[in-house]
């Protein structure tokens, strides 16, 4: 019986580090992607792997992260994207033997795939640091009392200020794949899970590892899925295309 090798398989804002980190789910995954079912020739982290570079704060199974991340280095490509909190891209380089870069475009079927975090068009996060701060810290104490994620998750699609930040994210990302002659982009930075093929450009996010359920992508042949992910089932899930507008980032979580 055959089984499907993707092109790419995609994760990103994993905030190694954080409280919110969902540790435990990512180290299953992980090793379906080393061992099966999600075999892939290349995995893509799509930046925010660290929530900073203090290693005092990873805890036993962050580190099991990083372990299974170099031994995946040894037997498929790992591409690090460099996200707004990972740090030098040396620091990540030697401590896992990977690729670091700002962005990388691949080849799959007939489409060309641009990938980046995203975080060089918030321009929230620079120009106000107290606010994004603040809005940090109440997305952090939601996600700590509620468990489910349900009021973190309601608070993000309710704030005009994240709205107004995912349409610049979303409108900038897709003008820039159009202008290096890209198909598709497939950013990070935002913690929301989008699939948007309504527009000449497709823009896909790969969500996060900090809130439940997960989200990551599969490439292959050209075709890019979101999907969420659920360990206690260890089942994948291939989410529905949302006919939306543009969305993206939200300071609170950056």
């Amino acid at each position: 019986m055959g089984f499907t090798v993707y092109d790419a398989v995609v994760i990103s804002d994993i905030h190694l580090g954080s409280a919110n980190c969902q540790a435990k789910y990512l180290v299953h995954f992980l090793e379906s992607v080393r061992r099966g079912p999600m075999t892939t020739k290349r995995l893509i982290l799509n930046g925010d792997v660290f929530d900073s570079i203090d290693f005092r704060r990873l805890k036993k199974q962050h580190w099991r992260i990083l372990s299974t991340l170099r031994k995946l280095s040894d037997e498929i490509e790992i591409i690090w994207i460099n996200g707004n909190h990972d740090g030098p891209a040396e620091i990540v380089s030697h401590l896992l033997g990977v690729t670091c870069t700002d962005e990388i475009i691949i080849h799959s079927g007939n489409a060309r795939i641009l990938f980046l975090h995203g975080h060089r068009f918030d321009e929230f996060i620079s120009r106000y640091p107290l606010v994004t701060w603040v809005a940090d810290r109440i997305y952090n104490f939601l996600q700590k009392i509620d468990k489910s994620h349900y009021f973190a998750k309601l608070a993000k699609r309710k704030s005009k200020m994240f709205l107004r930040c995912a349409k610049k994210i979303e409108a900038d990302s897709t003008k820039y794949a159009a202008k290096i002659g890209c198909d598709v982009v497939c950013c990070g930075h935002t913690h929301l899970p989008v699939a948007n093929t309504m527009g000449s450009i497709q823009y896909y996010n790969s969500g996060c590892w900090t809130e439940k359920p997960c989200h990551y992508l599969t490439v292959l042949d050209g075709v890019v899925e979101l999907r969420s992910y659920t360990e206690a089932l260890s089942v994948e899930v291939v989410d529905p295309v949302e006919p939306v507008g543009p969305t993206g980032s939200m300071p609170s979580v950056l």
